[in-house]
């Protein structure tokens, strides 16, 4: 660039010409130290979009930075187990890390609103909320905690409600059901019966193969598929009511951001909000094939009954009224996020809803 190379050559000043050895270049070097950090995602190689928001983050910080700023990136397990990132960076032992909050509600069910709650936003309005609705100030506050500063980094869009081995004709069905689920959606199967059971992704195939588990929830087709979930377990339902926008998040070491210059700081915040609206797009460009094909390949396609779903739904609101008495972190920010959510609702019902099921209904009709 014109500009970098005048630096490099001369500042003019009151008195004439100036070198820049003297001034600009130690203020320059100040401004743009060279650092190598490391980053441990959640998510293994093969889960390309996953993993890949984590190496798409690093990248935009390497070319915003001319290469002074390298962020190297580490699957799952391979420097700490998947479930484990956030403790990495709490301590130390990585720099940065990229995960899902809801991983992490043994410390905090708050940390779980950071990701999805059952029958929450989805990923336009956890968005909203994040940027508009007083979010990210309060996920924020909730991190420091952590000794972590955190970023919305990757959101997959509504999910689908998993792999079964047998169909769900009911509640009946879910009883003694071991079930891989996440977070606090874990917590309502239980109350529905079922025995949640958090297992990383990587790991989620062989425990489903060898019956350790009986039904697996990860993400949507495009993931599956690469997974091979469907060598395994006929049945796939619809929709996972768990994870409506489900939120992925770049955890920093706290000491760590605030020792970064602030034009760091800047290119971190962008890379986040380019590795998120990538990752989105990336899904629901990449789902609608992988489901037809799994379809077409004999997988058997279900929605969950509605007493599933009405009984979830009631299971979660009386979860929620028992976290709040029990944390406080989750109550301030749950009375935040609630109302927000419930304005969202009713705005997506009289517009993009309306618009929505109306374009169903012409696809299903075939006059598209």
């Amino acid at each position: 660039m014109q500009r970098r190379k005048f630096l490099r050559t001369a500042v003019l000043g009151a008195g004439g010409v100036v070198s820049v050895s003297t001034i600009a270049a130690p203020a320059i070097a100040q401004s743009m130290p060279e650092l190598k950090w490391r980053l441990a995602s959640s998510f293994p190689k093969s889960l390309d979009t996953l993993y890949g928001a984590g190496e798409v983050f690093a990248k935009y910080i390497d070319d915003m930075t001319d290469h002074k700023f390298q962020v190297r990136v580490f699957a799952a397990g391979e420097i700490v187990p998947g479930l484990q990132v956030l403790d990495a960076v709490q301590n130390g032992t990585v720099e940065m890390g990229h995960s899902a909050g809801t991983y992490y509600v043994g410390k905090d069910p708050a940390l779980a609103i950071d990701t999805a709650l059952p029958f929450g936003t989805n990923a336009r309005q956890q968005e909203a909320w994040i940027r508009w609705g007083g979010g990210r100030q309060l996920l924020n506050d909730l991190y420091k905690d952590y000794n972590v500063y955190n970023l919305p980094c990757g959101n997959t869009g509504a999910q689908m409600g998993g792999w079964f081995r047998k169909e769900i004709k009911g509640l009946d069905d879910l009883k003694g059901l071991k079930f891989r689920i996440a977070g606090i959606a874990g917590q309502v199967c239980n109350k529905l019966g079922a025995v949640a059971q958090q297992i990383a992704g990587g790991d989620i195939y062989p425990a489903l193969e060898k019956g350790t588990i009986d039904a697996a929830e990860w993400v949507g087709p495009y993931d599956d598929q690469k997974l091979g979930f469907n060598k395994i377990a006929p049945y796939y339902y619809y929709p996972g009511w768990w994870e409506g926008g489900p939120q992925t998040t770049a955890m920093i070491g706290l000491n760590k951001w605030n020792e970064l210059p602030k034009s760091y700081q800047a290119v971190i915040e962008a890379a986040s909000a380019y590795a998120q609206a990538w990752m989105l797009s990336k899904y629901d460009a990449q789902n609608p094939k992988a489901l037809r094909e799994l379809v077409t390949g004999g997988t058997k396609l279900m929605p969950f009954p509605n007493s599933v779903m009405e009984a979830a739904f009631h299971a979660s609101t009386e979860l929620y009224a028992e976290l709040s008495t029990k944390s406080p972190k989750f109550k301030k920010i749950y009375e935040n996020w609630r109302p927000f959510r419930n304005e969202e609702i009713l705005w997506f019902r009289v517009c993009e809803g309306t618009f929505d099921t109306f374009m169903a209904r012409m696809s299903a009709s075939d006059k598209l």
